[in-house]
């Protein structure tokens, strides 16, 4: 039994010349387009003299195969993280060019390990398809060759199909499409084969693409505008679109979820209470952002249910994120095991943050020779450097290091390479895995509720003003005197309240 059928109920067909097969109605994993052309090109001599049903139980098998696609490199990982399993994949090197991350965590979104096992598969061939896409152009050249197909159909006087949809014809018109692929010379045709017998996809638009595209279908919006006025046009949309893949990638647009726009938008409300920005900002974004895969959709005839409405910021909303509970913190963040899922980088800033309320932005940045270990007052130096810029002049201040802040940073002592490189992914990491594991104590909570959390606990602890501002980077509102009492006062003032 081919390891393709998996039990799937079958029609056997026996012959002098074809043994008994087993054909699947649902094949589990996907196979190279490729091989269905290998198998075609070198078999189609052998049987074009067969009976005209054996011919058709062999090009059924050979369908099925079409619409699958082979697995590449080793079997995926799926690890458990908190409760849900995630897809766990170093990124292969073809791929250097135009994917950041050296390894993919993706949320498999169950609970279950046997659900999982099946889903790792197909998301694993999702992101091999899309970084195929981007890789030097292939999604246009891909569009191209798809158009090409339809073309083709066309002339023969076909209309072009999926390999799906053409294994369902009836059989008189399926055996007119094969034979028609196929000149006199008895060779099968590989191009006639994709555009008749549905080889050719259809490629998937990506975000980036997406853009591209946008531009020639508004060419007619900046007729009579000057340079200056086309670049003030353009450049909203380039960065509200840099900013969007910097948060969720550069992935197809079919797969846009509900959830990657509400990280961008959490993104977005990290930034505006970290530096100072209008909620505008953010709205012009998600507007831009909307507008532009709105347009895309309606022109391309996608049919999608892009989640693009319902994001954006309401003029004089309150944007402070609340603060865990004590009960929340203390009984589910902290509870042993809960954060086993998180990445250890990121893992390590979030335990960071509890004893010390900072950004998490101001953790990502840190280089070794800001992180002071071997002093009495172990701490972390907040300052401007050669990977980032502080928010404000106020935001630069000596951090002392308590309780299990501490003993994160001592497993970090070099800081944090992961999200140095990349600090925009590391709040959309941690609100995804408290969201997907239930750690999240409301909708509105998220990573950066631990600052707001330490602030409330410093507050109950009846612990100066001066201090609480000085720990947050806050301004005081007035000048500055003195030096705070000292790194030797805060770190007293601070282990009141360590955890």
């Amino acid at each position: 039994m081919p390891e393709w059928s998996n039990g799937a109920v079958s029609k056997t067909v026996e012959g002098e010349s074809l043994p008994r097969v087993r054909i699947p109605v649902s094949p589990p994993i996907q196979l190279q387009q490729e091989i269905f052309f290998q198998i075609f090109s070198y078999t189609w001599r052998k049987i074009v003299s067969w009976p005209r049903r054996h011919r058709l139980v062999l090009l059924r098998i050979l369908l099925h195969i079409t619409h699958l696609r082979k697995l590449r490199g080793a079997a995926v990982s799926v690890i458990q993280r908190g409760k849900v399993y995630w897809l766990k994949r170093r990124v292969p090197a073809r791929y250097a060019t135009i994917e950041p991350r050296k390894e993919v965590w993706h949320s498999l979104k169950t609970d279950s390990p046997a659900t999982a096992s099946r889903k790792a598969e197909a998301v694993w061939l999702e992101l091999i398809e899309g970084w195929e896409a981007r890789l030097a152009g292939r999604s246009r050249d891909a569009e191209e060759r798809f158009a090409a197909a339809q073309d083709l159909a066309s002339a023969r006087g076909m209309r072009f199909l999926s390999a799906r949809a053409v294994a369902d014809l009836p059989i008189n018109q399926l055996l007119d499409r094969v034979e028609a692929t196929s000149p006199k010379s008895g060779k099968p045709d590989l191009q006639e084969a994709a555009a008749l017998l549905g080889g050719a996809r259809e490629a998937p638009i990506t975000l980036s693409r997406a853009l591209e595209l946008y531009w020639s279908m508004t060419r007619d919006e900046l007729i009579g505008k000057s340079a200056n006025q086309s670049r003030l046009w353009a450049n909203p949309r380039k960065k509200a679109f840099r900013n969007f893949i910097n948060v969720v990638g550069d992935k197809p647009i079919a797969e846009i979820t509900g959830d990657d726009m509400e990280d961008f938008r959490s993104w977005w409300l990290d930034r505006i209470m970290d530096e100072g920005l209008n909620p505008e900002t953010a709205n012009k974004d998600l507007v831009h952002l909307g507008g532009v895969l709105k347009r895309v959709n309606e022109r391309k005839q996608l049919k999608l249910n892009l989640p693009t409405q319902g994001y954006s910021l309401k003029e004089g909303e309150s944007i402070k994120r609340p603060p865990f509970s004590d009960e929340w913190l203390r009984d589910k963040l902290l509870a042993p095991g809960a954060l086993e899922g998180l990445p250890p980088e990121a893992r390590a800033i979030f335990l960071g943050m509890v004893n010390t309320g900072y950004r998490p932005s101001e953790a990502a940045g840190l280089l070794p020779e800001e992180i002071i270990l071997n002093t009495n007052v172990p701490y972390i130096k907040i300052q401007n450097n050669k990977v980032r810029t502080i928010k404000n002049t106020t935001s630069k201040r000596d951090l002392p290091l308590t309780g299990i802040s501490l003993e994160a940073f001592r497993a970090f002592p070099d800081g944090f390479p992961r999200y140095r490189k990349s600090p925009t992914s590391l709040s959309p990491d941690v609100n995804e895995f408290l969201r997907e594991n239930g750690l999240a104590e409301t909708r509105r909570h998220t990573f950066y509720s631990l600052r707001h959390t330490f602030e409330d606990r410093m507050l109950r602890a009846g612990i100066d003003e001066r201090v609480r501002r000085d720990v947050l980077g806050h301004s005081l509102g007035r000048e500055r005197y003195g030096e705070g009492g000292g790194i030797d006062f805060v770190q007293q003032e601070l282990q009141r309240v360590a955890i």
